[in-house]
């Protein structure tokens, strides 16, 4: 069949090639020859043998069916070549379909392989998905659970937050409430739902409002916490004052949602600290006044006793007077501790350098303890272990304070033997290392007790808790404090029954040598009449005896009214005023008669207490002022200052000549110290006095106003609303040149000076007290411009 197929395929391909003429005229030939051969092989196979008739016979047979046979064949051959046409290109098409379909076939079998692949993911999704669900479902319980125990929990810190009796509440960006505790809904009576959403303004008074949004303000913009104190009032109209503290809080991504508050009720703490401070001002005030009335019979002891042993007396009473005169001088010594210890709770223990005779200094005490020290029976030795300096510059006052304490302590606790002290020095680069060692031969102190020895109120105890000592147990603790302000220290060392060795150390820069005070040019022995005002009597017979000894006449009033009903400003020379009176004060005494005369002779103030700065006395209307019990080089040096400006006229001989220092009555020191000078003297050449009264009348005006905000700050120690009132006071003061109150406030203003707590009460008195007497003296002085 192959074969037939090969045959058929080169007939029609010889017919293609040779075409429709020549491939008949073969096949003709062909066909011919075809009979001729098969007539031949059947006559031979039928006759054996061949005659011509027979090959013409089968040419002629082959001719007349050639033409059939070839177009049969060309027929055939035609439509088998169509066929084979149409059927190539039927197999073209199948080909193509047959490629058609392959690609189909691939992309279905990679749609096959897709679907497979979607189908395996979608079991994996659905294999997730399930799997998503039951780790939701699990979520679900899980944070079912979690919502369960954060709701326990929000009610366990709700029922924590409403037990608490501070504030607690939390605000958003706006100021808005979104929370609060119970204790938050009792102050504004409003319940946590009521709040949320209100504003400080809808539920305070505005001035607590403003407040509050202020402080919300630094928080926002300052992003740190604050903490403050503001009063706050309840429904009830109580009021309490609290410790307010805001912080500002986030959300996990680091995003500001507000601020939270805490608030705690410290009215009672407030409270206390008002007692206390009350108690710290009771106690100063009861320092004050045993100040006043213990040194008042103590300086007419030392007075009385010093004139007395300047007279002649026999050894026994001249022994006597001498027991006196220490024993004062002792008890000054325990009086000033006791001084010194409010001090030193104070924290306003101070030094007053100055130059000072050494060798005289160490001369002073030896004779001074050895007084001390034979009034027992004992002997006192000062050893001079090496050459001294001459001059140091230290405050001797408290240095012979230190020295006498220790002193006084070895001889007192000394029943037999002596007390030796020896004093020792080293010079360095200008500085003189002192050393100090008092030795007793005493009842010693147990070694347990060095080391407590120095701290205030402690006093020596044996082993059986007995008291080694009597004393108040100030006396070392504030000498120590001295002594290390003096860049030294108190060290000691001691065995029970053998006696104790004290050791002190300060360190002083060298000076010149003091040269010794020049004598006061002669006084006139001249009849000065005094008027005194003084309520003691025992200080009335001191002074007395004193000044007329020196030749004067003395007029006395014991208070201040009866000193105002007897002063004749015409009568008297000069006035010494006592400043604690029973019914008022010598300053208030000076004030009333600069208001009632307009001529005075000299005001000199009179006080117990060390003086060592009088601007205080000469702001509060004084011309000067000396401490009690006087003395003839004090009261000289003032008379000669104050009242004698010119020698005695020739003509007049012994007659005094008194020539006040102004028309009012002031001194020129005083106005100096008052006013600045300068810079109104330029002003008022230039614009004369009017503008400067103007002035004046509108401080007038606006100083009470001033003073009552800084007593109100005052009040609420309110340090930046004191230092700003403060300085409103010193730019004021200063515009019409009142230089003490500008100076003072400038200290109140200041609050990096040391001790500045400490002080501004006094500051903020001294303003409040003196601005008054400055005006009038300013004043004063603007008339006597005018009248230029």
């Amino acid at each position: 069949m192959k074969q037939i197929k090969v045959l058929a395929q080169y007939y029609v391909d010889l017919l293609v090639k040779l075409g429709l003429v020549k491939f008949s005229l073969l096949l003709a030939l062909a066909l011919v020859a075809l009979a001729v051969v098969v007539q031949i092989g059947v006559t031979l196979v039928l006759q054996g043998e061949v005659l011509d008739i027979d090959i013409v016979r089968s040419v002629f047979f082959g001719l007349l069916i050639t033409p059939w046979a070839v177009y049969f064949l060309s027929v055939v051959v035609d439509q088998l070549e169509e066929s084979r046409q149409r059927l190539s290109k039927l197999v073209t098409k199948l080909e193509e379909m047959r490629s058609r379909d392959m690609q189909l076939n691939k992309q279905l079998h990679e749609n096959i392989n897709q679907l497979n692949q979607e189908i395996e993911e979608r079991e994996k999704a659905e294999e997730a998905r399930r799997e998503a669900m039951q780790d939701l479902e699990n979520e679900v319980y899980q944070r079912e659970n979690a919502q369960l125990e954060l709701a326990e929990q929000s009610a366990l810190l709700k029922s924590f937050l409403d037990a608490s009796p501070d504030l607690i509440y939390y605000r958003n960006e706006k100021g808005q409430f979104s929370g609060c505790n119970r204790a938050m809904e009792e102050l504004t009576n409003r319940t946590e739902k009521q709040l949320v959403g209100l504003t400080p303004r809808d539920v305070y008074s505005e001035e607590i409002a403003s407040k509050i949004a202020e402080t919300d303000q630094q928080v926002f913009h300052n992003n740190v916490s604050l903490t403050y104190e503001q009063w706050l009032e309840y429904p009830d109209g109580r009021k309490a004052i609290f410790e307010l503290r805001k912080v500002p809080f986030y959300s996990r991504d680091g995003r500001r949602l507000g601020l939270m508050g805490f608030g705690r009720d410290i009215t009672e703490r407030k409270q206390y600290q008002d007692a206390q401070e009350k108690a710290s001002r009771d106690k100063t005030a009861f320092i004050s006044t045993i100040s006043h009335e213990l040194r008042t019979p103590l300086n007419g002891i030392v007075g009385l006793s010093r004139m007395l042993l300047e007279t002649k007396l026999d050894k026994e009473q001249s022994d006597y007077m001498r027991t006196i005169y220490v024993s004062a001088i002792t008890l000054g010594n325990i009086f000033n501790d006791i001084i010194d210890m409010d001090k030193s709770d104070r924290r306003r223990l101070e030094l007053m350098p100055k130059p000072l005779d050494f060798h005289d200094f160490v001369s002073e005490m030896e004779n001074i303890s050895g007084l001390m020290a034979s009034q027992k029976g004992l002997r006192f030795d000062l050893e001079r272990l090496t050459e001294l300096p001459e001059s140091i510059e230290v405050d001797g006052t408290r240095l012979r304070q230190v020295l006498w304490n220790l002193i006084s302590n070895a001889t007192k606790f000394t029943k037999d033997g002596g007390v030796v002290m020896s004093v020792s020095s080293e010079v360095d680069d200008g500085q003189a290392h002192i050393t100090f060692e008092v030795e007793d031969s005493g009842i010693g102190i147990p070694a347990t007790e060095l080391d407590k020895i120095f701290a205030m109120y402690y006093q020596v105890k044996d082993e059986d808790d007995n008291l080694h000592a009597v004393g108040t147990g100030i006396g070392l603790s504030v000498s120590r404090q001295l002594v290390q302000m003096m860049g030294g220290d108190i060290t000691v060392s001691s065995e029970v029954g053998e006696g104790s060795t004290f050791t002190v150390t300060i360190t002083a820069p060298l000076v010149e040598r003091v040269e010794e005070e020049e004598a006061l040019p002669a006084v006139p022995q001249v009849s000065l009449n005094i008027f005194m005002v003084e309520d003691i009597e025992l200080n009335i017979t001191v002074a007395k005896a004193l000044l007329e000894s020196l030749g004067h006449e003395v007029t006395v009033a014991m208070r201040g009214d009866e000193a105002l009903e007897l002063f004749d400003p015409e009568a008297y020379d000069l006035v010494l005023l006592d400043i604690q009176l029973p019914d008022m004060t010598g300053f208030d005494v000076a004030a009333k008669l600069r208001e009632q005369f307009d001529y005075l002779p000299a005001l000199v103030a009179l006080t117990a207490n060390v003086i060592k700065d009088k601007s205080e006395y000469l702001a509060k209307g004084m011309d000067d002022a000396i401490s009690k019990p006087l003395s003839v080089k004090a009261i000289t040096e003032v008379i000669q200052r104050l009242v004698l400006t010119c020698p005695l006229d020739e003509e007049e001989g012994e007659e005094l000549v008194v020539e006040k220092e102004n028309p009012q009555g002031v001194s020129d020191e005083m106005i100096n110290t008052l006013l600045d000078l300068e810079m109104l003297s330029s002003y008022v050449e230039i614009v004369g006095t009017k503008p400067v009264y103007d002035s004046i009348a509108m401080f007038e005006a606006k100083m009470p106003e001033y003073i009552a905000i800084l007593d109100s700050n005052m009040t609420a120690k309110d340090q930046d609303g004191i230092k700003f009132e403060a300085h409103k006071i010193k730019g004021a003061a200063g515009s019409i040149g009142l230089k003490h109150i500008q100076q003072v406030a400038q200290k109140a203003q200041s609050p990096e000076l040391p001790a500045w707590w400490e002080n501004i009460n006094d500051w903020v008195d001294e303003i409040k007290e003196g601005y008054h007497n400055d005006l009038k003296v300013l004043k004063d002085w603007l008339a006597q411009q005018e009248k230029a």
